[in-house]
């Protein structure tokens, strides 16, 4: 198997950003971030922290990752990255007494990098033979530069002197004389900072991350963005409800699921007949969704405002309990837990209207179908792509247990 390190410098001081790879983006600390993406990538066999900060590595092992401690002789304002990553090289193979093949060197500072990354520039080198890759983004800028101007054989007296040096703005990768159409320009790349992969033999004899043939992996260019002052880290922390993917549980973050009815079970229609008699749909798929949620052992409830038969029906057709006709869903739900022994902070509840939402305030994890109240969409800590009555609580139990709704092994 072929070993792929992926190495984190992690600093713990820092200048431009006080506290800079603890700082949170998106509620989790950034070198947590760069570990959870290193660990999520397929060809990444190996997630290691170098850090001389007992807080840095106490958040990184917490993450998945494993730490080591860097000397100060190479943890200082001028070490160079590639110095971190040659130690952490060194540390492993000491200690797994086999040698690295590939290393990687990803940054903290780059919050939104994720596993595609990652795998992107390991395969470069794995499988397409470079030997060295790096995150590019298509860049289609004119890039300037202010250099000194030149000084003419005879300087005219100004009316209004300047005590500031005279510059010239130059065109760097361009002429300033000619401006040539987007689509005549040659494609430029700009370099993210987020993910270098190096053939790891090659990277001990020349010490540096490029050597030999480099590969560009394009990247989203809405992702490129590089925390080096608290400007920077202001605009992650705005684009990271836009740029995170949002969070669902696992069965391991829940015990027990609670589920509304109305519009949640269903589409939030019913169906009356001439002698009062209501009717509503409901999908087969969350039948079988509720069935391997009571296999996989997790405790099940229906909780509804509504006292209607057909909630108990469907409930009895389900085989798990119900509690219907109820006005303070809260106050039930909060009763239920205790009566199980059920911690409403490892409850998943699903619903979809406005009075659901004091028991959202209640559990660990509220849970918002797609065609909910726009406020309780809002308050939804997770919201299923599925409608109410199309399938959405079988889109839940998927979350819990996979696509194929099987209890996960150990």
């Amino acid at each position: 198997m072929t070993t792929v390190l992926a190495v984190i410098p992690a600093r713990g001081g820092s200048k431009g950003v006080p506290g800079k790879n603890l700082a949170t983006v998106g509620g989790v600390p950034l070198v947590a971030r760069a570990v959870r993406a290193c660990a999520q990538a397929r060809l990444v066999t190996d997630v290691l922290v170098s850090t001389d900060d007992p807080a840095i590595a106490e958040v990184a092992r917490a993450a998945g990752g494993t730490v080591v401690e860097r000397p100060p002789a190479i943890a200082g304002d001028t070490a160079t990255s590639e110095s971190a990553v040659l130690h952490a090289m060194d540390a492993y193979e000491a200690i797994h007494g086999r040698p690295v093949d590939v290393v990687l060197l990803v940054q903290c500072t780059s919050p939104f990098i994720t596993r595609d990354d990652i795998d992107g520039v390991t395969s470069a080198v794995v499988n397409d033979g470079a030997d060295t890759a790096v995150t590019v983004a298509p860049f289609h800028a004119f890039v300037w530069r202010r250099t000194p101007a030149p000084v003419p054989a005879t300087v005219p007296a100004s009316p209004f002197p300047s005590q500031a040096p005279a510059e010239d703005g130059q065109g760097v990768n361009h002429d300033k004389a000619y401006r040539p159409r987007r689509q005549d320009r040659p494609e430029d790349f700009l370099e993210t900072g987020a993910a270098y992969a190096m053939d790891a033999q090659g990277f001990r004899t020349h010490g540096h991350r490029f050597f030999g043939r480099t590969a560009l992996v394009e990247t989203d260019p809405a992702r490129v963005l590089e925390i080096d002052d608290p400007h920077d880290l202001a605009r992650a922390r705005a684009l990271a409800p836009l740029l995170d993917p949002a969070p669902v549980p696992t069965r391991e973050d829940v015990d027990a699921v609670v589920l509304d009815f109305d519009g949640t079970q269903t589409d939030d229609r019913v169906l009356v007949d001439s002698d009062g008699r209501e009717l509503v749909a409901v999908h087969r798929g969350d039948g079988l969704g509720i069935a391997a949620l009571r296999r996989a052992g997790l405790k099940l409830l229906i909780l509804s405002t509504e006292q209607n038969p057909v909630v108990a029906a469907r409930a009895r057709k389900l085989a798990i309990p119900v509690l219907h006709g109820i006005d303070r869903k809260d106050i039930a739900l909060k009763q239920w837990c205790e009566e199980n022994a059920v911690a409403p902070e490892r409850v998943l509840y699903a619903g979809n209207d406005v009075n659901d939402l004091p028991c959202f305030g209640l559990v660990g994890w509220p849970v918002a179908v797609a065609s909910a109240h726009d406020s309780v969409r809002a308050a939804a800590r997770a919201v299923t792509a599925t409608p109410g009555g199309a399938g959405a609580i079988r889109e839940i139990a998927t979350w819990l247990l996979g696509p194929t709704l099987t209890t996960p092994t150990q």
